[in-house]
């Protein structure tokens, strides 16, 4: 049996594994259509990669969406690592993992060879390209539906997961990667003096590196930091310099 066709019998093996059912299923073939498999069969056209792309700005509003609706005191910088915890490549491995029915991506001989149906980036991609099948299938509220039924214990521990002194770990980042420290710059406050607001910026060489909001300077540098964490994906680098 070829790979098309295994995965054509499976369809419906893996609607139930995703707990959802497609109106077009020719979506979600394509979902699972490597870029490696359309250069040895000349009658497939299309690859995954434009659902991926898809896939991924779905995955990171629907996470952006969650955190702004649970977590309403958390400062921005925090929410941005959260979120970059929780969409990250590592991430939707796990969750293309837990699926189980990565084996039915369709791969190029080459990549079949060298084992692709276990590579991360395989798996990560595969797993957006889902994300963006069913959205275009069913909209944003099957893609929500989808994502949370489905992966809400993972998604809790990564929210329950204790936060870290943001400006420690940039700190020493900093230290080892340029031989410096980061520098925080008030870029405005604003309220009340029983209830202020600061923005804060973080550089290193003059470059700004994140910002970040909160009740007081040390909170907002806190927020700044996380920030910049964030934006630079550091979180898993960061985090294992500690261990």
């Amino acid at each position: 049996m070829s790979q098309i066709e295994n995965l054509l019998q499976h369809i419906s093996t893996i609607e139930t594994k995703l707990g959802y059912c497609f109106q077009d299923r020719s979506l979600l073939t394509l979902a699972f259509v490597h870029r490696s498999f359309i250069n040895e069969n000349r009658a497939i056209t299309q690859h995954n990669e434009r659902l991926e792309f898809l896939g991924d700005a779905v995955l990171g509003m629907l996470v952006s969406d969650h955190l702004y609706r649970f977590l309403p005191s958390m400062p921005e910088g925090e929410l941005s690592y959260l979120r970059s915890r929780l969409v990250e490549a590592s991430s939707c491995v796990k969750y293309m993992q837990s699926l189980g029915i990565a084996s039915y991506i369709l791969l190029g001989k080459g990549e079949r060879m060298n084992d692709g149906r276990g590579r991360e980036s395989i798996l990560a991609d595969l797993f957006e390209a889902i994300i963006g099948a069913i959205y275009l299938d069913g909209g944003i509220e099957a893609a929500r539906k989808f994502l949370f039924q489905n992966f809400m214990p993972y998604i809790d521990s990564i929210l329950k997961t204790p936060l870290h002194n943001w400006k420690a770990l940039l700190q020493d980042y900093c230290q080892k990667k340029y031989q410096q420290t980061p520098i925080y710059h008030v870029l405005h406050e604003s309220g009340p003096d029983h209830s202020k607001t600061f923005e804060i910026s973080v550089l290193i060489n003059q470059q700004e590196l994140g910002r970040g909001t909160g009740a007081s300077k040390k909170e907002a540098q806190q927020a700044a930091a996380a920030n910049a964490i964030a934006h630079f994906n550091l979180p898993e680098l960061v985090l294992k310099s500690l261990t």
